[in-house]
């Protein structure tokens, strides 16, 4: 079995007197593509974040590349995508590249790396606010890639886009994990589901299931995973998060 690059345990998350995450356990692996399954409210967002070190936590322990998550340690290594795009509209996308990597102190190089990864050498010297929808995103993950990190946590990165820019990110992910990253994708349109490797089905900031594609159809004894996450649901009364 491929060696853990997150592990949580037993993570809870309390905002005000709501408990929003309720005592979740599970491993990521390296060199795949775990996705964050559930609709709006779920919690994916709050896990992504503890995930990343930004998030307090009110109890549990998380462990991203054998460090506890937010770990100095861990800057170089942890590339993170919010759902709003991180780059500035007023600058090009080189400039927001060259200005996150000194950030970051990457590599120089880096910069001109990440835009022919992503397909973005014709949109180097666009204003960020002339970037169509599918060049924004991919402007957002360039940043994320800076510094060759080991480990992409990405949030709702296809949100918004049409089925073709859809496919083309999803395209680039499985890219990545094919060269060793391990991405964690979180996504609320359950098509999506079929395109990971293992899937952490989420609703009310509980994990309802953490499986394969495949076997998750198995357990629920359907073929089609929306059908299966509803059959999860009916099965588990709903709670409040």
């Amino acid at each position: 079995m491929p060696a853990s690059v997150i592990e949580v345990r037993n993570l809870r998350v309390v905002r005000g007197r709501r408990e929003v995450l309720h005592d979740l356990s599970f491993d990521v692996f390296r060199g795949s593509v775990t996705g964050l399954i559930g609709p709006s409210g779920c919690g994916k967002t709050t896990l992504m974040r503890a995930i990343v070190g930004v998030q307090l936590v009110g109890g549990g322990t998380i462990s991203v590349l054998g460090h506890l998550a937010g770990n100095r340690a861990l800057r170089r290594s942890v590339g993170y995508s919010t759902q709003d795009a991180a780059v500035y509209a007023d600058l090009t996308v080189a400039e927001n590249l060259r200005y996150f990597a000194a950030l970051l102190r990457a590599p120089r190089p880096d910069v001109d790396r990440v835009i022919g990864e992503l397909g973005l050498t014709d949109a180097r010297g666009q204003l960020v606010s002339d970037l169509s929808g599918g060049q924004l995103h991919r402007a957002s993950l360039a940043v994320a890639l800076l510094g060759k990190p080991e480990l992409l946590v990405l949030d709702e990165p296809t949100v918004g886009l049409d089925p073709a820019l859809r496919q083309e990110l999803w395209e680039l992910f499985r890219g990545l994990a094919g060269r060793g990253l391990t991405l964690v994708v979180s996504s609320h349109v359950m098509d999506e589901a079929a395109r990971c490797d293992r899937l952490l089905l989420m609703r009310d900031g509980h994990i309802l299931a953490d499986d394969t594609p495949a076997g998750l159809r198995a357990a629920t004894g359907t073929p089609d995973l929306d059908e299966a996450f509803l059959r999860l649901v009916s099965a588990r009364p709903a709670t409040r998060a």
